[in-house]
């Protein structure tokens, strides 16, 4: 007959199997905690750009190194077709100017920036400009998109548009542009 026998030293309890006894494993398990920072990770990654406020504007490219402030600064906005937006509520040029000076009664050291569309004209960016200053505001930045490597030959470098030809006078050649 096949039988458990005791170690030594051991009391039988009358059953064929002995009890294990487990140790604690002191390693860590990390594979869920790697799972959960990917899955953060991505979310983040896909919010991120959404949560982008503000009115679609083109913006310039700059070379301009980016400022740090330490509150959260006012934006006024001027889209390609000139309509004007504090933060992402449009008002017309006199709706602005009260609005801005009920907000420079609160903080009169409130930084505004400033965003124009590539498209817009100067003259409505410096009425626009205007009147901010006018509700009491002195630090105003322009805000502009950085540009990759500008003016180097590297990607993202602003180049000109190509001229119109300009017909010539008669009996004088045209020079031929080099490319």
């Amino acid at each position: 007959m096949a039988g458990i026998i005791p170690a030594a030293g051991a009391v039988s309890s009358g059953s064929k199997f002995r009890r294990r006894r487990y140790t604690p494993i002191a390693d860590i398990n990390v594979t869920p905690l790697v799972d959960v920072m990917l899955v953060l990770l991505i979310i983040f990654m896909i919010t991120a750009p959404l949560l982008q406020v503000g009115v679609p504007v083109d913006l310039p490219k700059t070379s301009a190194q980016q400022v740090g402030g330490k509150d959260e600064p006012l934006v006024v906005s001027v889209n390609a077709q000139g309509e004007v937006f504090l933060g992402e509520t449009k008002y017309d040029l006199a709706e602005l100017s009260t609005k801005l000076k009920a907000v420079h009664d609160e903080k009169p050291d409130q930084r505004v920036f400033m965003r124009g569309d590539k498209s817009v004209d100067y003259g409505k960016m410096m009425e626009v400009m205007g009147v901010v200053i006018d509700s009491g505001f002195r630090q105003l930045g322009l805000l502009g998109e950085a540009a990759q490597q500008l003016g180097k030959g590297g990607g993202g470098t602003v180049t000109p548009a190509p001229a119109t030809p300009t017909p010539a006078p008669r009996g004088q050649q045209q020079p031929t542009p080099r490319r």
